[in-house]
């Protein structure tokens, strides 16, 4: 009997499937159309389809791992459940008032985003807790069962707890949910000692109001996703990535959707590291271009940057995710000429349905990838193997309509559409690197998603950055980061300490509770000894500062080499950051985390021996490809990426096509094919 591991990531356009024959070591991928009135459909019929092509009559599914965008879209288009809160009296507004800072500190007309639960059902009570611990005032069951009796009165789906100080001590959010349970019937409940034990209120405030305001949306779509995957013959226990890059049960996840926000770019960050890894590449610039937006991350030393803090949407949350910027510059971006008549490019989408022009689904307005067959860099014919038709002709009259408004013609608009959405990206990246201290002419471009490779080479180029890494599978990274993603559960604590001899009793009993809560969280998931991790770190800062840097904690048995240890781990990343240090400041620790892992085996990667630089085996066709250099058609070779060879070169201009996405290497670049069978692209003249 074969055994499979599967991972399927839903997207706004498409659903990509990676299958992993864990007997034989062979590797397939799956590509089709998502349904976005409901993912699950497309995400079982796609597994079963993976599985009839690729699998075997006596085949079983062994793991089962999704990335999704439900949570990410709910919250996009404020599409999340009817919810109300139970806070503080005094404390309602709360959600409102934030931290009166001003996104935009010269935009006289910024709009704040709407709060996830209006005014009228956010409900006070009597609660004080000291930040010592000390309760000052008690809430009563009367009183909380009166609030709770109020907020079923109007017809709430999810309800919140957040009282101040539940970070000290949760009992009275513990009351108060208990009794949310009780007075609620099947309505969500969450506390925000459950989602984000930490200080800062708003923050922890804004994060349980939208785990709660996400809740029924992640239920209802995971009960109506398991029976289909049951009906498709997947039996497992499955799982769903989280914003950090690991994995949780449905169960989890049903509790506690806000951690999968960026469920989906996590994974394919985590295929990235992989692949990097596999060819000894440890600074990387992830670029991942989907059909509706595009992602892109920092991957430095063969860690990802991660941040436990994010504004998603205009909305901050506050748990451990990837450091992963999006903007709306995917193949399904639509192009428009605005109100000054220049030339835009997204952030609206054309998305799945009804998609580029070219699909001839009924959309009429151009979008990038229609750019990109109107140029003849993509397939104008065909797509994902033949499987998806494409008519240039009418996405070439919209390109020129469009054109006339600007007087330019067809190709020339085409031309600066990629131009365009091309900047959009490069933008993107020098916020994630330039901005933080990095250059990015220093690290590995890595390019996937289906339209990430299409435009590597000029966004590289734009950045200066000399390497390209394409991946065997761009198109389908993030399903095949899921079968490299491990289990993971953050834990956290706040705790202020100054870093001083009489703390260190006070560091080991912090870190000491959350070890014990990771050791009955492997219990729970039963994880075995070998297979479990853990990562410990802490928030510090500068006493009287208000940010913090996490720096790693050692585990040592001596009180001063402890303290020493994390005085030199803040000092090194503060001054990495800054570049400089306060050595006569006193340090203070704020937050204890710990990261367990439950680590999964991860399949093995063989390398393919050198078959020599001809490359004219894998040569299909030449078709004429628009250069807006020259302004005129190339004749340009068609390569199938599936005969190509370790050790292949192909100079450009060439077009490199798979059933999962399609590489453009451009004039004056070159490609070789590695031992693993990824592209690395480079300048002839580097």
């Amino acid at each position: 009997m074969s055994s499979l591991r599967i991972g399927v990531d839903s997207g706004g356009t498409f659903t990509d499937v990676c299958l992993l024959n864990e007997t034989t070591g062979q590797f397939s991928v799956w590509k089709l159309s998502s349904t976005p009135h409901d993912p699950s459909e497309a995400i079982a019929n796609g597994a079963q389809e993976a599985v009839e092509r690729f699998g075997s009559d006596d085949a079983a599914v062994s793991f089962f791992g999704h990335g999704t965008t439900v949570a990410t879209n709910a919250l996009i288009q404020g599409k999340g459940a009817r919810a109300g809160l139970i806070t503080n009296d005094g404390f309602r507004d709360l959600l409102d008032l934030g931290r009166q800072t001003r996104p935009h500190l010269y935009d006289l007309q910024t709009d704040k985003p709407k709060a996830l639960i209006p005014r009228d059902r956010r409900l006070e009570v009597q609660e004080r807790l000291l930040y010592d611990g000390t309760v000052e005032r008690e809430p009563t069951e009367e009183e909380v069962r009166t609030m709770a009796r109020k907020l079923r009165d109007m017809d709430v789906e999810a309800a919140a707890v957040c009282f101040l100080y539940s970070f000290v001590s949760p009992d009275h959010e513990a009351m108060a949910a208990r009794i949310l349970e009780e007075e609620l019937g099947d309505a969500f409940i969450t506390a925000s000692h459950q989602v984000c034990p930490e200080f800062r209120e708003f923050e922890r405030l804004s994060t349980t109001v939208v785990n709660a305001f996400l809740g029924p949306v992640m239920k209802g779509y995971l009960s109506r996703l398991t029976p289909r995957l049951q009906d498709a013959g997947i039996t497992v226990q499955p799982h769903i990535t989280q914003s950090n890059g690991g994995t949780i049960t449905f169960e989890t996840a049903s509790t506690l959707p806000v951690r999968t926000v960026l469920s989906g770019p996590s994974t394919g960050v985590v295929g990235a590291l992989e692949t990097g890894r596999i060819v000894d590449v440890g600074d990387i610039i992830t670029f991942d271009m989907g059909g509706t937006s595009t992602d892109v991350s920092l991957i430095q030393n063969a860690r990802p940057e991660t941040t436990t803090e994010a504004i998603v949407h205009g909305y901050p949350i506050k748990v451990p995710m990837i450091d992963i910027h999006t903007v709306g510059a995917g193949g399904g971006s639509i192009a428009y000429v605005d109100s000054g008549g220049f030339l835009k490019v997204g952030p609206r989408s054309a998305g799945a349905a009804p998609g580029p022009i070219c699909y001839g689904l009924g959309n009429d307005e151009p979008t990038v990838t229609d750019a990109n067959v109107v140029m003849q860099i993509l397939n104008p014919k065909e797509l994902l193997g033949g499987r998806m038709p494409i008519d240039r002709e009418p996405a070439l009259q919209a390109i020129e309509k469009l054109g006339e408004q600007m007087g330019l013609s067809a190709l020339e608009t085409a031309a600066g559409i990629v131009r365009v959405v091309t900047a959009n990206m490069a933008r993107a990246i020098r916020l994630i690197s330039v901005q933080r201290g990095h250059d990015p002419r220093e690290y590995c471009l890595m390019p996937f998603g289906g339209g990430g490779p299409v435009h590597a080479g000029r966004l590289a180029r734009e950045l200066g950055m000399p390497r390209i890494l394409v991946p065997r599978n761009p198109g389908i990274l993030c399903a095949l980061g899921l079968l490299l993603t491990d289990l993971r559960h953050d834990l956290s604590v706040t705790r202020r300490l100054l870093l001083e001899p009489a703390a260190a009793d006070a560091i080991r009993d912090s870190m000491g509770k959350l070890r014990k809560e990771a050791d009955a969280w492997f219990a729970k998931e039963s994880i075995g000894a070998d297979r479990q991790r853990l990562v410990a770190s802490a928030d510090m800062r500068y006493a009287g500062q208000n940010y913090e840097l996490n720096v790693p904690v050692p585990d040592l048995e001596d009180d001063a080499a402890l303290l020493d240890a994390l005085t030199a781990n803040f000092n090194d990343a503060y001054s990495r950051l800054y570049d400089y240090t306060a050595p006569e400041e006193a340090i203070e620790i704020v937050t204890f985390r710990v990261e367990a892992y439950g680590v999964v085996e991860k399949p093995q990667f063989s390398a393919h021996p050198d078959a020599g630089a001809d490359a004219s085996a894998a040569l299909l066709d030449s078709r004429d490809v628009y250069m807006p250099e020259t302004k005129t058609f190339e004749s340009t070779r068609i390569y199938d990426r599936d005969r190509l060879q370790t050790g292949n070169k192909v100079e450009g201009p060439a077009v490199i096509e798979q059933m999962d996405s399609t590489t453009f290497i451009l004039p004056g670049q070159r490609a070789t094919i590695d031992p693993y069978h990824n592209i690395v692209i480079e300048e002839e003249t580097a």
